[in-house]
């Protein structure tokens, strides 16, 4: 026999026959109680603490099965004692019955509420995992392992962003911030990644795609029916990478953001940009020209990209998050999925989960390949570590 609680929650009569046991337990105490005091003692309406009890734990079928025990219990007792057609004892049967069943009235609205709370949910994330699409975990020569925390509740994505493409002659990503939280950070992280999707794929130099980016930005933002934001107060922090396949070295456009981390032999290599470009969506007219830097990206190296969401992460004494020192503190780095399984707990240890902003982590190991990459199938497959890919919760 299996019980099963509507609200989204299964109550199994095996697994929680301990529980079930509590009212069945109190109504038989209640009811010899009742038939072994004085005519004058009456324990019967005590009886509704059964009902009352099992609606917290246990789905409407089984609280209106446990009111009725209840109910014949009552009936019983007035038998026993002779006084089943006294105005006392008809009055409490009465009174239990309402009782009995306003609280199986209420366990049946809790139920239907869950089930729509459980039905918007499902929606929420249908349409999170079209927005943010869980990276393969390979594309071309490289291994590619994500993770992801958004810092509202109940949220699966929020202002962080990151996306991967396959082109003709490698393999091109994105990871960036939008300022702020909730529902506009999401729809512009929506509009970031569309658009980079749509354009990444057609191989045009990084910096004439984070200027089409920044287009974009702008004018959604100005659209009617939006008000224009001030540009010193919303924008979107982003890094553009590009990794070609027959060449041991990565290309970097850092607009605004936190810089990548090549490892290489067990230690991390901040890649500081000569000089940042705009964030995206700032608008400025007389922004300096973007300047994509080349690193070194061997074979066996791992690029870690990351949000301010980590290395801002706090423990009890205030302090941020050392993520180089970690990743060089480490003694294997030899998977990305490893890599950012550590980093995962390591983060989630120190700062207690308490994150103030939402955290994301790519980690993008170069794999030696024989022959020729470009036609190589890239293998997509997705696994959970957030709950990671290996697209992983923080």
């Amino acid at each position: 026999m299996r019980l099963q609680h509507r609200g989204g929650v299964g109550w199994s009569w095996l697994s929680n026959r301990g529980l079930v046991a509590i009212p069945v337990a109190l109504i038989a105490t209640i009811a010899l109680a009742d038939i072994l005091t004085p005519q004058n003692i009456h324990l019967g309406p005590l009886l509704v603490v059964a009902p009352a009890l099992t609606a917290s734990f246990g789905g409407s079928r089984l609280t209106a099965l446990i009111g009725a025990l209840a109910v014949a219990a009552l009936v019983a007792i007035s038998v026993l004692r002779s006084s089943i057609f006294t105005t006392n004892h008809e009055s409490q049967l009465i009174a239990l019955i309402v009782i009995c069943a306003f609280t199986v009235l209420f366990c049946r609205l809790r139920e239907r509420h869950s089930a729509e709370l459980r039905q918007v949910r499902s929606v929420a994330e249908a349409a999170q995992q079209v927005v943010l699409h869980p990276l393969p975990d390979r594309m071309g020569s490289l291994r590619i392992a994500s993770a992801y925390r958004a810092a509202t509740d109940q949220a699966r994505i929020g202002g962080d962003l990151y996306a991967a493409v396959r082109t003709a002659n490698g393999t091109r990503l994105l990871l960036g911030d939008v300022r702020g939280k909730g529902l506009p950070a999401i729809e512009e992280a929506a509009l970031v990644l569309g658009a980079f999707r749509s354009a990444a794929h057609r191989e045009p130099e990084l910096r004439a795609l984070r200027n089409e980016l920044d287009a974009i930005v702008g004018w959604s933002r100005c659209q009617p029916g939006k008000d224009c934001p001030d540009t010193d107060e919303s924008f979107i922090t982003a890094v553009l990478v590009d990794v070609p396949d027959n060449t041991p070295v990565v290309h970097v456009l850092n607009c605004g953001h936190p810089p990548p981390i090549r490892v290489h032999d067990a230690q991390a290599i901040l890649l500081a940009p000569q000089q940042y470009a705009t964030p995206l969506g700032m608008g400025l007219p007389r922004a300096p020209e973007a300047l994509v830097d080349t690193f070194a990206f061997e074979p066996g190296d791992t690029l870690v990209l990351y949000t301010d969401g980590v290395t801002e992460a706090r423990d009890r004494a205030g302090c941020f998050y050392p993520l180089a020192e970690r990743i060089s503190a480490w003694p294997d780095t030899g998977t990305p999925e490893g890599l950012i399984e550590h980093l995962r707990n390591d983060i989630v240890a120190f700062c207690d989960g308490n994150f103030a902003d939402d955290a994301a982590a790519v980690a993008v190991r170069r794999e030696p390949v024989t022959g020729d990459p470009a036609q190589q199938p890239d293998k997509v497959g997705v696994s959970t570590l957030c709950p990671s890919i290996v697209h992983r919760p923080l």
